[in-house]
Order: C-alpha cells, then structure tokens, then sequence
C-alpha cells in the first residue's frame, strides 16, 4: 500500500491517493480542487481509480469532485448524514458567501460501518460527527492507518462553529471512536495544521490538549 499527499484549493486542503500496491487500484480523498496534478500523478503511477472519497461536505474538502468524477468515470462517495445537510441551502449559505459552487451529489451514500475494498486493503467508515453532520474518518485496520479529514489533526481538532457542527460531539466522538482505536494507529488529518503531516492515536491521547479536558 502506498499514499500519495498533494496539498490542493484555496485552503489547503490535503488530498490523499491510496493505492494497493499489486492491483494498482486507487482512491481519492478529498480532492480540494480541479487540481490536474491529481491526474497527473495517477497517469504516472498507471493507477485504476475505483472511488473519490470525501471526510465529509465541506466544499474546500471536494471542490475537485467533479472534475474528477468527469475525466475518470468514478463514482463519488459521502456520508448521507452531509449530503442531506449541505442539499439544504440555509446551510449553505455561509460556504456561498465565501465564493464556493454548490456541492457535487454524491452517486453514493456512506453510513457506520460500511467498507470499501482496495485490492486487498479494507477501507472502513467510521462516523465522527461534531466537525460536520456527516464527517467520517476512513480506517484502514490491518495498515493501522486512519484519515481524520478535519474531525482530528496534529496537535488539534476541527472547527465547530460552522453550520452543523457541534463542538461537545466532536470531542466525544473523537475520545469514544477514535482514541478507542490501536494506539500507534497513525493518522493523516485533511489539513497540514500541525508540527508534522503525520500524528499516532498514542501521541493525540497524549499530548493533543483539546483531548486532554474532562
């Protein structure tokens, strides 16, 4: 197995590429922007692209969706819990006003528990609402490997002042469904916030002082 990390759109968002190492086959995480370095790097590793993948429905985070979705023929993946949120145009609102398009559609719905195979890999959806109605986090158990999107970065957390989220859940669904998880599990957050790209479950339980209040 092999991640690819572009640093992609107008936020800075991280877009990962997963790839099974024997099949070739990819996916795409939260594709921040039209970006065509995207393409580029998955023409040369001659990767077969099976999903694009968002944390949750925050535009910064699939921004690029449909760009993608159009050269590759893939479908898009979202939790449902966000694709009914974001569909309502009130809480859209404030991602308008900052200049974002309306969100792509997704051509399927996440839920608890789903899993996505990559060749061998398993990729597992961990719900993690608080940051967003439908964040999730994307596990990997037999890698030992989570993408946090923005419910856990190094050193932080997400934000919880926008439309749907929650800053008491996002706490609690970080310290109950994700501290829960193999301590060295090593996390990839959906921005470059902290002193290094990469944290472990360990060091956030730790040594993350969002984690660390009662």
């Amino acid at each position: 197995m092999k991640i690819e990390t572009l640093i992609v759109g107008p936020l800075q968002v991280c877009c990962y590429i997963l790839h099974d190492e024997v099949t070739k086959e990819a996916v795409i995480i939260d594709p921040g922007d039209a970006d065509p370095r995207i393409l580029k790097r998955i023409s040369e590793l001659r990767l077969t692209p099976k999903f694009i993948l968002g944390t949750h429905g925050h535009p910064d985070h699939i921004l690029g969706v449909d760009y993608l979705r159009e050269k590759l023929e893939i479908p898009f993946l979202l939790h449902q819990s966000d694709a009914d949120f974001f569909r309502i145009r009130e809480n859209f609102q404030t991602f308008k006003l900052w200049g974002f398009p309306e969100n792509p559609n997704p051509d399927r719905e996440l839920k608890e528990g789903d899993s996505l195979s990559l060749g061998e890999i398993e990729i597992r959806v961990i719900h993690t609402p608080g940051h967003s109605p439908g964040s999730v986090c994307f596990y990997l158990p037999k890698e030992g490997i989570l993408f946090t999107g923005d419910t856990l970065f190094v050193g932080g957390v997400g934000r919880a002042d926008l439309p749907g989220g929650n800053y008491r859940q996002l706490i609690k669904t970080i310290k109950e469904r994700l501290l829960s998880l193999p301590e060295e599990t090593v996390i990839y957050p959906g921005h470059d916030y902290g002193p290094s790209p990469t944290s472990t479950i360990k060091r956030e339980r730790l040594f993350n002082p969002f984690l660390q209040e009662d």
